[in-house]
């Protein structure tokens, strides 16, 4: 490989951050179980669908969310907030949403010269910081050397500043905020969300997938394109 073509490679690998809740990591099982010994399973009003995946907890909770599936009042919130930050290592104890999902980005991006973040906004536990323990828990999955950030404020804003090519969140109000702020593309991870929801989030521009395995494939679709600042 010559220098000219060396430089070329290296200016068009893609700097891309990806949520760790919700994309990767499953907090909304951990948090409803924990939940569950809080308030017993009868006590515990289940949410109507939604259009955003997740809903917003009150501010008093940190940077936590209520669980996906459950509709907690803002004192359970805060009740439930207040109970995690107690429990030692919170952030080690949580699954993968899709088992390997973590390996197989480590795999593609390794293979294809990507530049990958973690970024997320979780609150602080008993035990490690939560920068360690997510830092501990992509590495125990498979992804060596992982650059994790505890962040705050819009992920537009973060990504205009750090460049980046592509932010992959779960959050519909996060991508709209890396599409108004940034020249980065926006992929939406959303299992659940219906066709009609899909169409009004792609209109803004943003790309949505339902599987870490369909976001690694756009991801490999955006690269064969070349960087470009264009919206998804």
């Amino acid at each position: 490989m010559s220098e000219c073509e060396y430089t070329l490679r290296l200016r068009v690998s893609l700097r891309i951050a990806f949520d760790l809740d919700g994309v990767l990591a499953d907090m909304d099982s951990a948090l409803a179980a924990h939940a569950e010994i809080l308030f017993g399973k009868a006590r515990i009003r289940r949410a109507a669908p939604a259009s955003e995946p997740v809903t917003e907890a009150s501010s008093n909770a940190g940077a936590g969310l209520a669980p996906a599936e459950m509709d907690l009042t803002a004192r359970q919130q805060r009740r439930l907030w207040r109970h995690i930050a107690g429990v030692e290592n919170f952030w080690l104890t949580l699954q993968e949403i899709e088992a390997g999902s973590v390996k197989r980005l480590a795999s593609v991006a390794a293979a294809r010269r990507w530049q990958i973040i973690f970024l997320t906004k979780r609150p602080a536990t008993a035990g490690l910081s939560a920068q360690v323990q997510s830092q501990r828990w992509l590495a125990e999955r498979g992804f060596e050397r992982p650059s994790a950030y505890v962040v705050k404020g819009s992920r537009g804003l973060i990504a205009a500043a750090l460049d980046l090519d592509v932010v992959v969140d779960d959050r519909a109000e996060s991508c709209r905020d890396v599409i108004a702020e940034s020249r980065a593309r926006a992929i939406l991870v959303c299992r659940n969300r219906s066709p009609q929801q899909s169409l009004a989030v792609q209109r803004l521009g943003i790309g949505v997938v339902r599987t870490v395995d369909e976001c690694l494939a756009r991801l490999e679709e955006i690269e064969t394109l070349g960087r470009t600042t264009a919206p998804a």
